[in-house]
């Protein structure tokens, strides 16, 4: 059977400080489960954020045959399954492994692995057969059985887009080699790319050796003696250090269609749908096909906030010539059976796969023709999905506020609905209480619900403004919002 999980550990941005090894992993699983407001919630690690058309149809069937239906992305390209039956048992697990999604029991919290979603598709080197690798050698090892769900490796294709997530064992590739970086900081070590994997796991083992006494579960939670010490221990056996600060705001890829020479064509093409405009009848799916379970926000309004058209003078743009990928975001991670079976579908007619990225969004390698690509990015507009850097969705993100969390003081997701506007220069998150799960890294505007309002600071890294205070005034809280996310350079 599957075990209800205990609540989660404090953000480290919290009051609460780094989290220690004081009361357990509390980080979710397949197979064990976190107890939420809306039923049981399971995590489903895909490394690399790569999953077949076949792995993507099992996801939608647990979710369907054990959940609500819905499929959410996660902050590392994962996907989570809520509204879980308690007596799901081990109908999930073996659901999943018979996909290949559970290879490893004892590893299924440690397989945390992302990687930088458009490697290979775009001029960049490949890196399937080392995500690969090193899927395979986690699994394989023992020790690494022992890491926390909190635990983080990178496989970054040389653009920082990972890389700047502040892994705890980052590969960012340079030429015939990977460059290996321990936890955030500046210093790397180069290594030959065939050494790249085994590499990264010896660092991870040597990690857990190393946080023994502190009980650190992430390589920025040990006492600086202790990460200053495992660094130069891990570069002893790579070689020279080389000084490579690490990116601190991320590449992501935009919304649109993406080429070999890594340009980007973020208009659908002549007669494309509007990307935040549902199709004809289109609403948000339950399992049951109705609307009435869904909170009021979603059942009377449209989804995905107010439409977004083009200028009646906007001359009509031709479609690319040739796509060699498609990239979506989704509306506050959250995809209904509908529009995951149309990503399915359109990963089984092209390249056959599907990357979920850690900006909740979605890469659907190709080739394409560039009818192909419009008329593709036409449906995903339709559906719900952003396709344009210029939706007013694009950088808005939310934790699962209520009614789905107890701990949470408001339903910060209508709130982030409610307080759209043109799409800013910083992504912004809204999160219903101090624990902030599921936030961003790098630099962000950070929304948090208090008891008299709202509180957001302006985050880069570790570190923040001091905050403004909103008390309960929808249209003051959406200026100061809007103002936060335009804030200059």
């Amino acid at each position: 059977m599957l075990a209800a999980m205990p609540d989660s550990a404090p953000s480290p941005l919290s009051a609460g400080g780094p989290a220690l090894r004081d009361g357990g992993d509390a980080c979710p699983g397949t197979l064990r489960l976190h107890r939420a407001d809306d039923g049981a919630l399971a995590r489903v690690r895909v490394p690399g954020g790569v999953l077949s058309a076949d792995r993507a149809e099992a996801l939608l069937a647990a979710a369907g045959r054990f959940g609500d239906g819905e499929l959410h992305l996660t902050s590392r390209g994962n996907v989570q399954l809520r509204g879980l039956g308690a007596e799901c048992g081990g109908g999930l697990a073996e659901l999943l492994a018979g996909a290949g999604l559970l290879p490893s029991a004892a590893h299924e919290r440690a397989r945390n692995i992302v990687a930088s979603p458009l490697a290979g598709l775009d001029g960049s080197p490949a890196l399937g057969e080392r995500l690969a690798e090193l899927d395979a050698l986690v699994c394989a090892s023992a020790a690494a059985a022992s890491l926390s769900g909190r635990f983080l490796f990178a496989l970054d294709d040389g653009r920082g887009d990972v890389d700047a997530l502040g892994a705890d064992v980052t590969l960012i590739a340079d030429g015939d080699a990977f460059l290996l970086r321990i936890g955030p900081g500046d210093e790397v070590f180069r290594i030959p790319a065939a050494e790249g994997p085994r590499a990264a796991l010896r660092a991870a083992e040597a990690f857990l050796r190393a946080a023994r006494d502190s009980g650190a579960w992430r390589v920025k939670d040990l006492p600086d003696p202790v990460r200053s010490e495992l660094v130069r221990a891990v570069g002893a056996a790579a070689g020279p250090a080389e000084h490579r600060p690490r990116p601190r705001t991320a590449k992501v890829p935009e919304p649109g269609t993406h080429g070999p020479g890594g340009t980007v064509e973020t208009t659908p093409g002549p007669g494309a749908a509007p990307e935040t405009t549902p199709g004809p009848g289109y609403a948000p799916e339950t399992t049951s096909g109705s609307t009435d379970a869904l909170p009021d926000a979603h059942r009377h309004a449209n989804p995905h906030g107010p439409a977004h058209t083009a200028a009646p003078d906007d001359p009509p743009q031709a479609p690319p010539a040739s796509a060699a990928a498609l990239a979506v975001d989704v509306p506050l991670g959250r995809l209904t059976p509908g529009q995951w079976r149309l990503l399915t579908a359109t990963a089984r007619r092209y390249g056959g796969e599907l990357r979920l990225t850690p900006w909740r969004g979605i890469v659907v390698p190709g080739p394409f023709t560039g009818a192909e690509a419009a008329d593709a990015l036409g449906a995903l507009a339709a559906a719900g999905l952003i396709t344009s850097p210029d939706s007013p969705w694009t950088g808005v993100g939310a934790c699962i506020g209520r009614p789905g969390c107890a701990k949470s003081l408001a339903d910060v997701r209508a709130e982030a609905g409610a307080a759209l506007g043109p799409a800013g220069r910083l992504p912004v998150y809204w999160s219903g209480c101090e624990r902030r799960c599921g936030h961003p890294h790098g630099e962000w505007i950070d929304v948090v619900a208090t008891p008299d309002g709202h509180r957001i600071s302006y985050v880069r890294g570790e570190r923040r403004d001091a905050p403004a205070t909103v008390r309960d005034d929808p249209a003051a809280l959406a200026a100061a919002v809007a103002a936060a996310r335009a804030r200059a350079l």
